[in-house]
């Protein structure tokens, strides 16, 4: 069965399961590619099956419509879904283009099956780099619907970790938001216990998108304080915690409630959203090792990229995502 994971140990495509390189051909190109494959994205991101098979990404790989209909129902994080185009209240008749129209909540389960791709629309959940409406493919977090959620945590690496001390907090790097979880994969446990009685129980179901789960560094994230400053959040159709940050795609060390290493003898580095001691933000320093990792070393994720740090940070971090340009890594 398909599971759209990494899979097969090796970083050579070829090498790897044909279900994982159908999965990452389709991520790429529902997440970062449609606009050079002369798709457009409607109204929720989604675009009609049968043009994303005719696109030369995946006619590369010969990829069939019931391979496709099995990488989105097993895919190991639910990154995609797949509905009738009848879930379309209106249509453009003679144009490629979908309707800008919100699609309703028909599902593949309540209509009769067809067999013709061009019955259905497909589309990434989240991770996207180019330009979507977020009307229908994300659901705000506000604290007047009282969805935000108990824990809010983006899992990275020792190596990106400095990267982002250096730089003053995350960044969107080339992709649209920063990714978080809301709560912890299987097998991952938190050194500090909330507050919240029923936290515990909240707990206990592992997420099964929004982190790597070879993370070694977890930054949960003071989501009401950023709320009440006016940084946006949003969750995606299979449960990814996502905001833009602020105007320049930042999220401040500010709003970094607690940061835990999972490593041996690791404990919490950082709390309340104070530096760890000696610690400083240096953007100049973070340019330069952001830099020499984008012409051709293959390290971690580094810093979620951009210019500028500190409370605000500068421009929009279009320095392409440090190991997330090209086919995303099966993240998030």
């Amino acid at each position: 069965m398909a599971r759209g994971g990494r899979g097969g140990g090796s970083r050579n495509p070829a090498n790897q399961p044909r279900e994982v390189q159908v999965s990452r051909k389709v991520s790429w190109l529902l997440r970062h590619g449609a606009s050079q494959e002369g798709l457009k994205l409607g109204k929720g991101g989604y675009v009609n099956v049968q043009e994303a098979l005719n696109t030369k990404t995946l006619k590369s790989l010969k990829v069939t419509f019931p391979e496709l209909r099995d990488i989105v129902a097993n895919n190991d994080k639910q990154r995609y879904s797949m509905i009738p185009a009848s879930s379309l209240d209106q249509e453009t008749p003679g144009t490629t283009e979908l309707s800008q129209e919100q699609p309703n909540s028909e599902s593949l389960e309540t209509v009769p099956e067809s067999d013709d791709p061009a019955d259905y629309l497909i589309r990434a959940n989240q991770g996207h780099s180019i330009k979507v409406d977020s009307e229908g493919l994300l659901v705000p977090i506000t604290q007047e619907t009282g969805n935000v959620p108990e824990t809010v945590v983006h899992g990275t690496d020792e190596r990106a970790w400095n990267l982002i001390l250096k730089s003053g907090g995350l960044r969107r790097m080339g992709r649209n938001h920063i990714h978080f979880a809301s709560g912890l994969p299987a097998g991952f446990k938190a050194l500090e216990s909330s507050t919240d009685p029923t936290a515990e129980e909240k707990e206990s179901a592992p997420v099964i998108s929004g982190m790597r789960k070879n993370s070694s560094i977890l930054i949960y994230i003071d989501i009401n304080a950023a709320l009440t400053a006016g940084i946006k959040f949003f969750v995606s159709d299979n449960g990814v915690i996502l905001t833009e940050g602020n105007e320049q795609g930042f999220l401040s060390y500010e709003f970094f409630k607690r940061v835990e290493s999972r490593k041996k003898d690791g404990g919490v580095l950082m709390s309340d959203g104070k530096l760890p001691e000696g610690v400083t933000v240096n953007i100049e320093e973070w340019e330069k090792e952001v830099g020499d990792v984008q012409k051709g070393k293959r390290g971690g994720r580094g810093g979620r990229g951009g210019r500028g740090g500190g409370r605000g940070g500068g421009a929009s971090g279009q320095k392409s995502g440090i190991n997330e340009a090209g086919v995303a890594a099966a993240d998030a």
